[in-house]
């Protein structure tokens, strides 16, 4: 992951970049294939295509709200305003299913009544294989940057991608259909089209909610921070660790227990040994850690009573 917020935002946005530039073509080449070659589940692919440009839109605008520096107003930064922009993705995407759905049903129920559409032609189908190749590649691209970067935005367009691939296999499957005379495959492509990014749109917001809500990190991350802290000079064990994700950040609460005889400034040294390491040594998704300090008494409660704290 990159050291600085600005250069977070400058790897995202060079692949919101990569990926609005993608869909764009993607989208004209299937509206131009849907419309001259006789494909209503292509020109439902176009539309998705177009509903993924504004998409990425959305991610370079929220990432780069996210990447603020923290203010008075927001003392611990505007990281959640990633997950805000997966959300604003999860519902684009399930406006995208309805419309697409709407008119696959229109043409279920007109080719049910005996109006038959014209059959697609080899070019719908050989403009749907080229974008599961396009957003094939454009899948592993995006996910391996998400997965470098923590970014749920970014996971979220990945997933699209793959999702987008899946919809296109269904409109090949569709096309070919048509053309063999089973004129209604292809709107049950697009049905199954719709279904694939609703699907896709639940998994986004899932993972936005997750984050938003004070999720934990995951148990190797807690794992990692345990192995640092216990391997610190002077800490003798952990009472208390907690974590909870901000965005693509981490925070966490630590409680250690350290030697009863120590001098305050010790205590003090030892804590602020663990800050920097868990910090600095874990990854750069640690956005925060705080340090308590607990005298080691021996015994299992070390809370103190709450007559003491009166």
């Amino acid at each position: 992951m990159p050291g600085t917020e600005n250069e977070y935002v400058k790897q995202v946005n060079r692949v919101s970049a990569v990926t609005l530039a993608g869909n764009a073509v993607l989208a004209l080449a299937k509206f131009l294939g849907g419309a001259l070659a006789h494909s209503a589940a292509l020109l439902s692919d176009a539309a998705q295509s177009l509903g993924d440009c504004f998409s990425a839109g959305v991610v370079i605008v929220g990432v780069h709200i996210a990447g603020r520096k923290s203010d008075k107003d927001h003392p611990y930064g505007h990281e959640r305003m990633e997950c805000i922009a997966a959300l604003i993705l999860a519902a684009v995407f399930t406006a995208t299913a309805i419309v697409i759905a709407l008119q696959a049903v229109e043409s279920i129920v007109s080719i049910a009544g005996g109006e038959l559409p014209d059959a697609p032609t080899l070019a719908a189908l050989l403009t749907a294989i080229g974008s599961i190749v396009v957003k094939g590649g454009l899948y592993i691209y995006t996910e391996r940057r998400a997965k470098k970067l923590r970014s749920s935005a970014l996971h979220g367009m990945a997933v699209d991608h793959l999702s987008d691939s899946l919809s296109s296999v269904g409109a090949i499957v569709g096309i070919v259909g048509a053309m063999c005379g089973v004129a209604v495959l292809d709107p049950i492509a697009s049905l199954f089209i719709s279904f694939m990014i609703v699907r896709t749109a639940w998994g986004i917001c899932r993972l936005a909610v997750d984050q938003l809500v004070d999720k934990s990190a995951s148990a190797e991350t807690e794992k990692e921070i345990e192995d640092v802290v216990l391997s610190t000079e002077g800490v003798e064990r952990i009472d208390v660790l907690r974590t909870r994700q901000y965005g693509n950040k981490v925070f966490v609460d630590l409680e250690i227990a350290v030697r009863a005889d120590l001098s305050l400034i010790d205590a003090h040294r030892i804590a602020e040994r663990v800050h920097a390491r868990v910090e600095h040594e874990i990854d750069e998704s640690i956005k925060h850690c705080m340090v308590h300090v607990n005298p080691l008494t021996g015994e299992d409660n070390h809370e103190i009573p709450q007559q003491e704290m009166e």
